[in-house]
């Protein structure tokens, strides 16, 4: 008999350990949860320096997804020293045969042109924001090594904890920890470590709702520990696949800004 129980025992152990979830596959489910095929909203960010001093910006964003690529434009609207500056962003499906990065473009009116944003300027913070360009893009699972570190409860919500570590070695962030709601598949919070492996700062996502049937983040900040500085980002008269035009997504859009 103790025999037999000894076998039970250790095959419930295997069976629990073929189940259990794997950081990758957390990860991955995040890559996959439905956000809309069609988005539009107004932004509001919200810069804060050490000192408390704010500087407050307006924006529209335009997203869509084409299947194999997803397309998103900002256009800032006010105020008049960043008015008609518009960024365009293109994340390409997680295809391991091609691996394609982002591509990713900034108009500024005072230059009357279209700069493409390089691999090295991926690190460079957004329009004095807490976001890098690299931030704004779309990091992809296969980009990482993914380890579920353990289960614990965030804000009320139970959560997964997943470190992820690039596999690109000159990355600029030697690894992130994310606060994943479990069966929601929504990060969060997430820390960022930089190539010292010193801590960073902190993407927190302060209020989220399902609008038509998609969980919709409308406020998040980002904290950078070693500056002080902190960026906020509202998201406010959301509409879900309502109908985004095609021709938005290009050069000449951004150009135009809006009218």
């Amino acid at each position: 008999m103790k025999y037999l129980t000894t076998i039970l025992l250790l095959i419930s152990v295997t069976i629990f350990a073929q189940n259990k979830i794997t950081g990758k596959q957390i990860i991955q489910n995040v890559y996959d949860r439905d956000t809309g095929t069609e988005v539009e909203g107004q932004l509001k960010m919200t810069l804060t320096n050490k000192s408390g001093n704010q500087r407050v910006r307006e924006l529209k964003q335009y997203i869509k997804d084409f299947g194999d690529v997803e397309k998103k434009i900002m256009y800032f609207i006010k105020p008049a020293d960043v008015k008609n500056t518009s960024f365009m962003n293109w994340s390409y499906s997680d295809d391991k045969a091609s691996n394609k990065a982002d591509d990713q473009w900034i108009y500024l009116p005072a230059l009357k042109k279209v700069k493409r944003i390089s691999s090295d300027s991926k690190s460079d913070y957004f329009m004095g924001s807490d976001f890098t360009y690299d931030d704004l893009g779309d990091r992809k699972p296969s980009d990482d090594v993914h380890k579920l570190l353990r289960e614990e409860k965030l804000n009320g919500e139970d959560c997964y904890v997943v470190e992820s570590t690039p596999k690109e070695e000159d990355y600029m962030y030697s690894k992130t920890i994310t606060w994943i709601v479990k069966d929601k598949w929504i990060g969060l919070q997430k820390k960022f470590y930089d190539e010292d492996e010193d801590f960073l700062k902190t993407l927190s996502i302060k209020k989220y709702k399902e609008i038509d049937g998609i969980i919709t983040m409308l406020k998040t900040t980002m904290e950078n520990d070693q500056n002080k500085h902190g960026t906020t980002m509202e998201f406010s008269e959301v509409k879900i696949n309502k109908g985004v035009k095609d021709n938005l997504f290009s050069e000449r859009m951004m150009k135009r800004g809006m009218k």
